[in-house]
């Protein structure tokens, strides 16, 4: 198996090494960002590649860049999948960004997604039904696994998603200033790091909370669980998402989850059973439902089980990657 990076990304925390049968590939792309005009120079390269090692199968995504660079190559057959903002934000960008979302779906072979709802905006693109599936990922449960250590009185908030307009970590912070002028027993646990950060700490600056909040940079994947057990709530202000790799280690950590209601949050969190859902982008609401939740804290315990059982029946890398591999034979025996 081989792979090809198409853009360098400076903040990629991935630190698990590739697996020793995956080869990458080096070629005219993943030396920078993506740029339109790269588009001829980066399609004859890959098919360069797809000469030299000719593969049976191609697995190429997001939509609108990494798989139009697949099917314009010509080679066939193409898996096409989803990375979520693809279908939900950037495909609806503009004309020209319609059209290509389009003619990559029709020229796919098949197609994958890591939720429902994005699926079904495949087929209204053009994707044929018959030739898709839904993929939601998965992690591993024994590395995360709820924590047997009791928590004191504070309530702690937890959120790991990047600082980048996309997931809304601001709309975090503003929340958090209302609640925690408030609420002296409550404090905030923000990982990672993005071209947000200016912002962001100056709203908890602004909102005299910052020494509440504790920034915990970029974690290993090794370490991430012992972050995870620090928490009382784990929070998704996310905008865009198909389902969640981080949703998921809260949920199989046993923790209470409190995201944005957007479509694939929904398909992951039933109300009041293993979370709550807020309004996306609302900070007001966000607040609410904290205070809503800190006021119900009896119920965490029930709630956290209810979270676990969610991961196990729908979160388990190991058997939901099988659904992958089906995808692969599926689409060997379409070449055959």
């Amino acid at each position: 198996m081989f792979y090809l990076k198409l853009e360098t990304n400076q903040r990629q925390t991935e630190d698990r090494p590739v697996p020793s049968n995956i080869q990458q590939i080096l070629w005219a792309g993943g030396q920078r960002e993506f740029r339109w005009s790269d588009l001829p120079r980066l399609i004859l390269d890959f098919r360069r590649v797809v000469k030299e090692i000719k593969p049976d199968i191609i697995h190429a995504g997001p939509i609108q860049t990494c798989a139009f660079i697949a099917v314009l190559s010509g080679f066939r057959p193409v898996l096409t999948m989803s990375w979520g903002y693809d279908l939900v934000q950037d495909a609806d960008r503009n004309f020209w960004m319609k059209r290509i979302t389009r003619y990559v779906l029709r020229n796919s072979s098949y197609f994958i997604s890591d939720a429902r709802f994005t699926c079904d905006k495949a087929v209204a693109y053009g994707m044929n039904p018959e030739r898709t599936a839904v993929f939601p990922w998965g992690i591993d449960l024994k590395q995360f696994m709820p924590s047997t250590e009791k928590h004191s009185k504070t309530i702690t908030l937890f959120c790991s998603r990047t600082w980048e307009s996309i997931y809304g970590v601001d709309v975090l912070a503003r929340a958090f200033v209302k609640v925690a002028t408030t609420n002296p027993n409550i404090n905030l646990i923000l990982l990672g790091g993005g071209s947000q950060g200016t912002k962001i700490r100056q709203i908890l600056l602004n909102g005299s909370v910052l020494d509440r909040v504790h920034f915990g940079g970029q974690v290993s994947q090794r370490d991430l669980p012992r972050w995870y057990h620090m928490a009382d709530i784990y929070i998704s202000p996310s905008h865009v998402d198909g389902s969640s790799v981080s949703l998921m280690e809260a949920l199989a950590c046993g923790l209470p989850c409190l995201v944005s209601d957007i479509p694939g949050n929904r398909e992951w969190i039933i109300e009041g059973e293993n979370g709550w859902l807020f309004r996306d982008g609302d900070a007001d609401d966000l607040a609410e439902k904290i205070l809503h939740t800190i006021k119900n804290r009896r119920a965490f315990k029930q709630i956290g089980e209810s979270a676990r059982k969610t991961a196990e029946q729908k979160a388990d890398w190991k058997r939901n990657f099988g659904k992958l591999l089906e995808a692969y034979d599926k689409v060997v025996l379409m070449r055959r």
